[in-house]
């Protein structure tokens, strides 16, 4: 899959750095040409020795390098790669990248480049959250920069835990993969297509809120498969422990009125598919300090609706999305209530799913990887096999492509 390409892989100074040497294992094991720069802070981790050993080649650490600079070696590594990796991406190095700052070989070369640029961050979380880094992140995306990870889990120091892991290897090759794959138009080329994922929190108290256990699994892998099919991708999510799918403009959202707002932002769009399972109700007035126990009197919570994103969308008279797909989670008459709620909301197709323990997939539906899923339509019920949720999102964006190539021949 990578046969004839060269990938320059920047190791960053971080813990994760020894991901790196397994990362150059499996680029080389899929035909990649392997050139390596690390900066000062990443020999402190790894070697170049080790690097190079497996890369097959030397490993390029001086921007002042006396042989190399001969011929203004760091553009020529920027220019002989088809795609450049940085992994880890320290926050150092991300804002350096951001500002269009060069005082070391990775920094030169990377400013540099006219090749796609794939970043996989590294961090402590708290690093990660910080206003800097998002900062300096969102000024990345909005230049061009990939992303993949992190990912959540513990961290390398002790009791640690959160966003902030580096991808795992195997997550970045795919991330690459997908970056240096042919420009063959996909089935939705050319389209614009909204995905919602995940749940939203609705506070109660600073430290309080309603919310609901989607993992958000299953709308990520939507915006996924749709981006794979060639389609420009908006997923709009509510809080979740994923990274960003690569090649897709994510809007991140708390509550379910952020997400209507977001949602109206990104239309208009060929088709809308709205997998969050957004809070039906929110507090009628939040609370602006934390609410505390009050001789055990048990507080009164007023609940009010909130906004239904779907129907509002489904229903619209101007730029409705040819298809509106919305999804119902249901624990008992699975079938009979997503079709009730089909008719209810005006949308063209729901995507039903058993989210009961009773549903017979190990690890349940919500937070699990697998899923069971009925597709209803004007034309009637149709039953699909338990399957990933990867492998639902690629079906359904399969027949996504075909409804709207229908559409357009007719």
């Amino acid at each position: 899959m990578f046969a004839g390409k060269t990938v320059l892989l920047i190791i960053g100074g971080g813990i994760a750095a020894y991901k790196s040497l397994d990362l150059i294992r499996r680029l080389k094991e899929r035909g990649a040409a392997v050139r390596v720069v690390m900066t000062a802070a990443a020999q402190h981790f790894v070697t170049p020795l080790a690097a190079g050993a497996l890369a097959h080649g030397r490993v390029f650490t001086e921007l002042f390098d006396r042989e190399a600079e001969q011929d203004i070696g760091h553009i020529r590594l920027s220019r002989e790669a088809d795609l450049l990796i940085v992994a880890p991406a320290t926050a150092d190095l991300m804002a350096k990248m951001a500002h269009g700052l060069a005082d070391d070989l990775a920094s030169a070369v990377l400013l540099a480049s006219n090749r796609p640029i794939l970043v996989a961050p590294a961090m402590n979380p708290l690093m990660w959250a910080n206003p800097a880094t998002s900062r300096n992140v969102g000024q990345l995306r909005a230049d061009g920069i990939h992303f993949v990870g992190p990912n959540e889990g513990a961290m390398a120091e002790r009791g640690e835990a959160g966003a902030g892991r580096m991808a795992e290897p195997l997550e970045i090759v795919a991330a690459a993969q997908a970056l240096l794959a042919p420009s063959v138009p996909g089935p939705l080329a050319g389209r614009h297509v909204l995905v919602t994922s995940g749940p939203t929190h609705e506070p109660i108290d600073p430290v309080r809120y309603i919310a609901n256990r989607s993992s958000g699994k299953q709308g990520h892998a939507i915006a996924a498969a749709a981006a794979k099919a060639g389609a420009r991708v908006t997923l709009v999510s509510g809080p979740v422990n994923l990274p960003d799918p690569v090649g897709v403009t994510v809007h991140h959202v708390e509550t379910a009125r952020q997400m209507q707002a977001a949602v109206d932002g990104a239309l208009p769009a060929d088709a809308a598919i709205f997998a969050a399972a957004v809070a039906d109700w929110r507090v009628a007035s939040e609370a602006g300090e934390k609410m505390k126990k009050d001789g055990g009197a048990l507080p009164a919570l007023a609940l009010t609706e909130n906004p239904d994103i779907l129907a509002g969308v489904a229903q619209r008279t101007e730029g409705r999305p040819r298809l509106v797909v919305g999804f119902a989670a249901e624990t008992q008459n699975v079938v009979a209530y997503a079709t009730a709620k089909r008719a209810r909301k005006g949308c063209d197709w729901i995507v039903a799913n058993d989210v009961s323990a009773q549903s017979g997939i190990e690890g349940g539906v919500m937070g699990g990887d697998r899923n069971a899923v009925h597709l209803i339509s004007a034309e009637g019920v149709e039953p699909w096999p338990v399957a990933s949720k990867t492998q639902v999102a690629e079906r359904l964006v399969a027949r996504i492509a075909a409804f709207l190539g229908s559409e357009t021949s007719s």
